[in-house]
C-alpha cells in the first residue's frame, strides 16, 4: 500500500456527485445515537482531512456486535474506554466485525477484542492483510515503495522522503487478533435473531465486508459507497500492475441489485437514501476520469504528470499517496483494456500513451 497505508480517501467530487439525501443526519460526536431499532451509530475522530469514521453497534442478544473501531491512537482508545465505562456499562461487546484492513476500521481491533473478550469477524483477505502489514518491518517493503515511486515519476527527493517514513501502517494499527470468524460473499450472518446478508465490496479494499438486512431494508456499506466523495481506489507498490478500478466498477453492479430505496449507512458522511442514483454517479465519475486520462495521454505521460492534471490543487505528503494511487488505478484500467500502452523511458519512469 505504499509506505503510507490507506487511512483516508482523497476528497474529490465529480460534477453532481453530492446528494441531498433525506436520511438521518449522523452528526455523532460523543454518545451513540439510534439510527434504527437496535442499531446505534457513533462517529469517531480521525487525524486527517477526512476527520471522522462512523462505527455501528448492533444489539446482539444480551450484548452488542460492534462494526469497526477507528484508528489506533490514544484519543480513540480513550473514547472506547469511556463508552465501556459509561454508555455500555454492564453490557458486553461479544463480537467485533471489521469491514476491511484500513487503519480507521481495523486499527483498535486487537485491543478491543482483548479488552472485551470479543470474537473478531472479518473476511479472510482483510484479516490476512492486517496481520501481514502490521508485522512488516522488512527492507523489501520500503524498497518496493521506492521503486514504485520512481516508476510513477516522482522526483528523487520526494522518493527518498517517502521511503524514510517506512511502514506507517504499523503506527496506526495494533496487531489484529490471532484468530477470527471468516465472513464471505453470500453468507447469512445472524445478529440478534435477524438474518443479514454478507456482500463483498472490492476496489477500495480487496474483500471488504458490507451487510444488508432485507427486513430493515438497510445497507451497512462501509467505504464501498459514500454519499459525497468517491472512495479511494488505488494501485499500491506491492501490486503495481493491479486493476482495482475494474474490480470496483464490477462490485458496484452487485450493490445495484439491492432495493433502490434502502437506507445506506456509510463509514464516512451521513446516512442516505438513493442507493441506485449514487452508484450511477460513482460510475459516471470514474468514466469521466478515464476519459480525462485518455486525453492526457495523447503524448507519452508519466503518472505524476497525469496526476497533476487530475488533482491540480496542492497536495500534502499524506494526500499525495492517494492521488498517485488513484491516478494509476485509472491508467492501469485503461492499460488492461488495451486503450493505453505503457513503456519505461530512459530515466526509468513509466510513460503511458494512447494505443
Amino acid at each position: 500500500m505504499g509506505s503510507n497505508g490507506p487511512a483516508r480517501m482523497i476528497e474529490h467530487e465529480a460534477d453532481g456527485v453530492g446528494l441531498r439525501c433525506p436520511g438521518p443526519r449522523l452528526r455523532l460526536e460523543l454518545e451513540p445515537q439510534e439510527v434504527a431499532p437496535g442499531l446505534l451509530g457513533l462517529r469517531l475522530a480521525l487525524p486527517f482531512a477526512l476527520d471522522h469514521v462512523n462505527v455501528w453497534l448492533l444489539r446482539d442478544g444480551a450484548g452488542w456486535l460492534v462494526i469497526d473501531t477507528g484508528i489506533a491512537d490514544a484519543r480513540t482508545q480513550a473514547r472506547w474506554q469511556a463508552l465501556r465505562e459509561g454508555f455500555l456499562l454492564g453490557q458486553s461487546i461479544d463480537r467485533l466485525l471489521v469491514t476491511h484492513f484500513h487503519p480507521d476500521h481495523l486499527g483498535l481491533a486487537g485491543w478491543l477484542c482483548a479488552e472485551a473478550g470479543a470474537q473478531l469477524l472479518a473476511s479472510r483477505t482483510e484479516w490476512l492483510f492486517g496481520q501481514s502489514l502490521t508485522r512488516d518491518v522488512s527492507a523489501g517493503f520500503v524498497e518496493a515503495g521506492r521503486q514504485f515511486d520512481r516508476l510513477a515519476g516522482l522526483a528523487e527527493p520526494t522518493v527518498a522522503e517517502r521511503a524514510a517514513r517506512g511502514n506507517l501502517y504499523r503506527s496506526r494499527v495494533v496487531l489484529p487478533p490471532p484468530s477470527y470468524q471468516r465472513l464471505q460473499a453470500g453468507q447469512t450472518l445472524m445478529i440478534d435473531g435477524d438474518p443479514w446478508q454478507v456482500l463483498i465490496g472490492r476496489g477500495h479494499a480487496p474483500e471488504m465486508v458490507c451487510l444488508y438486512s432485507g427486513s430493515r431494508n438497510l445497507l451497512i456499506a462501509a467505504d464501498q459507497i459514500l454519499p459525497r466523495i468517491s472512495p479511494n481506489v488505488s494501485v499500491w507498490g506491492y501490486e503495481p500492475d493491479a486493476d482495482p478500478l475494474s474490480e470496483f466498477m464490477a462490485s458496484l453492479a452487485e450493490f445495484r441489485r439491492l432495493p433502490a430505496d434502502c437506507l445506506t449507512l456509510p463509514s464516512h458522511g451521513q446516512a442516505f437514501f438513493g442507493l441506485h442514483a449514487r452508484i450511477d454517479q460513482l460510475r459516471e465519475h470514474h468514466n469521466q476520469r478515464l476519459a480525462e486520462c485518455l486525453d492526457l495521454c495523447r503524448a507519452p505521460a508519466t503518472a505524476v504528470e497525469v496526476m497533476g492534471a487530475l488533482f491540480p490543487r496542492g497536495l500534502d505528503s499524506h494526500q499525495l499517496t492517494f492521488a498517485l494511487g488513484e491516478t494509476l488505478a485509472h491508467l492501469n484500467c485503461l492499460m488492461h483494456q488495451g486503450r493505453l500502452a505503457r513503456e519505461i523511458d530512459a530515466a526509468g519512469r513509466w510513460r503511458f500513451q494512447r494505443s
